[in-house]
Parts: structure tokens; C-alpha cells; sequence
């Protein structure tokens, strides 16, 4: 709520006084130490308006209910691979399993990032790496866009690590709305983070610094499909800048989104093709393999696979054909469609995808 105080700034300032109230006190008594800030008065006396003093009593209301939480750097449940990057948040707020961020699970957390226009074939990517990821205990963190950022959310809750989506609105705000089932399942299932306040609205300026969390939070980050002007790029060049490992997955070279991705490894990111590359190169034993996976579907799912081609076939045609129930038809392939190996087509027409 101080306007004018630089985002690294505020952590500084915070480390070198202790606590937020003590940096308020010292800016007030002018003897800011630490980074050598100087604050307009207008910032100095900002945290004592009437409109900081709305948004914090709205903000401790929001703390009160159930399952929401407010944390600061000083805090015992704030991420400890987060307070490492040299402009951690001084605030967050957290919605659902704060145990995904901390212990054990703080280092086991993996950043997969994408373009929002993402392909078919990159949005079965980005779900089966998070998936088979979830699988092997690592938790998905991504930004809750459309696209890749969804699809890798949804592959994280398919497996036991769950995911995090950093948003870059206020926490109770709900961006985009297209993605409102899969904010709800992750509120109950995995954990929604934020720094803005609350009622902030999706503004262009914050997601890239939403982006330096996602990159935070993780021990790696993975590109699934990136243009070359993307944000997905600015994420990995933050994790790069973090001392975090960055991975790419290569496309064609007529396929305008692997051009970011191709530029990331021209420059040392890692190229990866399955999951288990990302695990050896954290020097872990590989995991199952997608077709392992697609094993623990129903029987007639697997049916369905089988029968199923690159050609689009109607859902009510595959039924008849197989002489399945329609009703357990279309619940085998939203299972395959989940598993990122079917492809759902306007007017209940699906498709195999290429693995």
C-alpha cells in the first residue's frame, strides 16, 4: 500500500527491520535502513489512509473464514525456496493446501509454463508431463491462463502431488472466468496464491510479476510451447536468473510456438521429450511410462483407444461400433480426453492424439 516503494525494495526493507509495522514506524521517523530508499511522503503516509485501512480490515475478514490464509515473510508456512529469490512477495494470500508449499513438498515442486493459444497436441503435453510429474510426488505450480497453464494443472490434480496456481488478480477474484471449475478444484484439492490485494482485476502489467513466484516456487521450469515474444519466456528467464533449472520441449521448426522454445534451448535449457528427462536430470529414478498410465483406465476406455484413430469419429458412431453403453462410452472418453490422448471436437466428435 506504499505507492513509490520498488517491489525488491519492500523485502529489504522488511529483513533489515523485522517486521512490516517497523518499517512503517522507520519510514514515519525517516531512518529507513538497509537499501537506502527514499520515500515520498505520500507513500509514508499511505498505510495510515482510509483506504488501507478498508482494504486491511476487508483482507483480515477474508484471513477469518476457513481454509484462507495470510502469509508474510516472517511466517513459519511461508515457502522456504521462495524467501531465497531476491524480491519475494511481503504478503500472500493462500487459499487450500498450504502443505503443498512447505517441508518436504517445498522442494519438490516443478513450474510448467506455455503459450495461452496452446495447440492440441502442446495442451496433451503439458497434461501428461504434469501428470506423470504429479505421479513421481512433484508438485505442478503454473498460472491458472488458458492453454498450457490449465491443461497442467489439470494432469498435477490427476496425480498425488497436486498442483499451485499463482494468479495474477486479487485471490478472490476468478481470471479467466472460462477457468472457473478448475480455480474451484484447485482451491479444494491443491493451493490459489496471490500478492495483490484483494479485488484486484487481471491487469497486463501484473502477470509478469506474478511470474517470478511460478519460477520461485520451483526447483525447475518447464516450457511446453512458447512463441517467441512470450511470457512463458520471461518466466524461464527468471527461473534462469533464480539458479533454477530450465527445460523446453522441441517442436517444429515450421510451428511458430516452438520458436520460443527452440530459443531457450539454443541458449541452455534442457530438451526434454519425456517426463522421466526431467527426473534423471534431478538424479531420480524414472517413473511409468504414459501407456503404464493409461492402464489404470476402465477396461472399456482402453476398448475405445484401440479402436480409435487420427480420424475424427462420432462418440454416439464409437458406441454402436463396439456395442458399449453410450452413457459409459462418453465417461471412458472424457477419461482418455483427461489423459491428454483423445481430443474432444465441436458436436461430440473425438479424435486419438499422438502421444
Amino acid at each position: 500500500m506504499m505507492p513509490g516503494l520498488p517491489r525488491h525494495a519492500a523485502a529489504q526493507l522488511v529483513r533489515a527491520h523485522g517486521t512490516a509495522p517497523a518499517v512503517i514506524a522507520a519510514a514515519r521517523a525517516q531512518r529507513l535502513a538497509g537499501v537506502g530508499v527514499a520515500l515520498p511522503t505520500a507513500a509514508i503516509a499511505a498505510p495510515f489512509a482510509p483506504r488501507a485501512r478498508a482494504v486491511a480490515e476487508a483482507t483480515l475478514h477474508w484471513a477469518s473464514q476457513p481454509g484462507n490464509r495470510l502469509l508474510t515473510l516472517n511466517d513459519a508456512a511461508y515457502p522456504p525456496q521462495l524467501k531465497e529469490i531476491a524480491d519475494p512477495p511481503v504478503l500472500l494470500h493462500a487459499q487450500g493446501d498450504l502443505a503443498l508449499l512447505q517441508g518436504n513438498r517445498a522442494g519438490r515442486a516443478i513450474g510448467i509454463v506455455g503459450s495461452r493459444r496452446a495447440t492440441q497436441q502442446g495442451m496433451a503435453n503439458a497434461g501428461n508431463f504434469a501428470r506423470a510429474l504429479s505421479e513421481a510426488g512433484f508438485t505442478i505450480v503454473s498460472g491458472l491462463a488458458l492453454g498450457i497453464d490449465a491443461a497442467a494443472h489439470q494432469g498435477g490434480l490427476a496425480g498425488m502431488g497436486s498442483t499451485v496456481a499463482v494468479v495474477g488478480t486479487g485471490i478472490d477474484v476468478v481470471y479467466p472466468p472460462s477457468n472457473a471449475a478448475l480455480d474451484a478444484r484447485i482451491r479444494q484439492a491443491g493451493c490459489v496464491l496471490s500478492e495483490f490485494a484483494l479485488g484486484t482485476p487481471a491487469r497486463k502489467q501484473n502477470f509478469p510479476i506474478r511470474n517470478r513466484i511460478i519460477s520461485g516456487l520451483s526447483r525447475g521450469v518447464l516450457v511446453v510451447e512458447a512463441a517467441e515474444q512470450s511470457g512463458s519466456l520471461i518466466t524461464a528467464r527468471l527461473a534462469n536468473e533464480q539458479g533454477r533449472d530450465v527445460f523446453a520441449i522441441p517442436g517444429s521448426i515450421h510451428a511458430s510456438l516452438a520458436k520460443g522454445c527452440h530459443r531457450l534451448i539454443r541458449d541452455g535449457a534442457r530438451l526434454v521429450e519425456t517426463a522421466n528427462d526431467i527426473l534423471e536430470a534431478f538424479g531420480m529414478e524414472a517413473v511409468r511410462g504414459t501407456e503404464t498410465l493409461l492402464d489404470e483406465l476402465t477396461r472399456a476406455a482402453d476398448v475405445l483407444l484401440t479402436a480409435l484413430t487420427y480420424d475424427p469419429v462420432p462418440a454416439d458412431e464409437l458406441a454402436a461400433r463396439l456395442k458399449l453403453d453410450p452413457a459409459d462410452t462418453q465417461a471412458s472418453l472424457l477419461a482418455l480426453e483427461l489423459a491428454g490422448v483423445v481430443e474432444r471436437l465441436p458436436g461430440g466428435v473425438f479424435q486419438r492424439l499422438k502421444r
